[in-house]
């Protein structure tokens, strides 16, 4: 399955429920009402695009169909699915060689296969990788993670569980400097409800990769469950004022019709989708692609 096929299959979901609404408006209307946009809006809040965003979207469009001479309510849809693509585009994710990348989110989330599926498809780019199981106060976290890290075929350092979580870090550290590892993949513990807390752990984990292996690139992604829709928006909010995130995480877009959600992210966080999860096989995750993204929706 090529990659737009993997990302429409996973995208059935959104796209049935989406594009249905999006077919139904085009027949129902002649010409670029006031209505038109009205519903228009309304479908964009319903796939979780959010508020903002579908405002922005439906305003942008409006100047471009005036501004073009587009009366035609197809012809709108085409030009709206590139104005969404625009909100989505980013510029890459560098992965650089030495990278220490913190994968950051609630229990629940998909963090843990999120970090097996990356860690597989970083092998299969030809990186080196070792996982760090830095969650060390979540029952069973470092285990369910030796899962996984199994499945990838890549080495995981982890310690007991109740474990000083920067010191499973520094001994990641030693093992990715000794083994000449490009990627040290770091799971962290998946609590919201003492931000103070949370940001002092995360600081710690910084602190002891400045001072342990300051030639290596430090990243954070965010990993947000895309079945959760708005909540995941809040999420991201709390993160991204406790850590220095560099992009999301999307998962178990398989399994919602919210798939708008990326676009809310993007717009009103500034933050870019980098991965998509599609699906529990450990191939299964894709970078994001806006284009084949909003495709896939339509």
């Amino acid at each position: 399955m090529g990659l737009f096929d993997k990302i429409k299959s996973g995208l059935k979901k959104t796209r049935e429920v989406f594009s249905g609404r999006m077919d139904e408006l085009v027949e129902s209307y002649q010409e670029l009402d006031d209505e038109f946009y009205e519903d228009l809006t309304d479908i964009l809040i319903m796939a979780d695009v959010g508020v903002p965003t579908a405002e922005l979207a439906v305003g942008r469009l409006k100047e471009k169909c005036q501004s073009e001479k587009i009366g035609n309510p197809e012809k709108a849809r085409e030009a709206l699915k590139g104005i969404l693509a625009d909100i989505l585009w980013a510029e890459p994710m560098k992965l650089q060689s030495p990278m220490v990348l913190l994968i950051i989110g609630v229990n629940g989330v998909g963090k843990t296969t999120s970090i097996g599926k990356l860690a597989s498809r970083l092998k299969v780019m030809g990186r080196r990788v070792i996982i760090c199981a830095g969650d060390t106060f979540r029952a069973a976290a470092a285990e369910q993670l030796t899962v996984w890290a199994d499945r990838a075929e890549v080495p995981i350092i982890k310690h007991k569980e109740g474990a000083d979580p920067a010191a499973v870090v520094y001994d990641g550290i030693q093992a990715a400097k000794g083994r000449h590892a490009d990627v040290l993949l770091v799971d962290t513990a998946g609590r919201l409800h003492n931000k103070a807390h949370l940001m002092e752990e995360l600081r710690k984990i910084s602190r002891v990769v400045e001072r342990e292996y300051p030639e290596a690139a430090l990243s954070a992604l965010l990993v947000i469950d895309a079945t959760t829709g708005q909540n995941g928006l809040a999420q991201a909010k709390v993160f991204s004022e406790v850590a220095n995130l560099d992009g999301i995480i999307l998962t178990k877009l398989d399994g919602t019709a919210k798939g708008g959600i990326a676009i809310a992210i993007r717009h009103e966080l500034g933050l870019p989708v980098r991965y998509i999860g599609l699906g529990e096989q450990l191939d299964d995750m894709q970078p994001f692609d806006p284009k084949a993204f909003v495709d896939a929706m339509f």
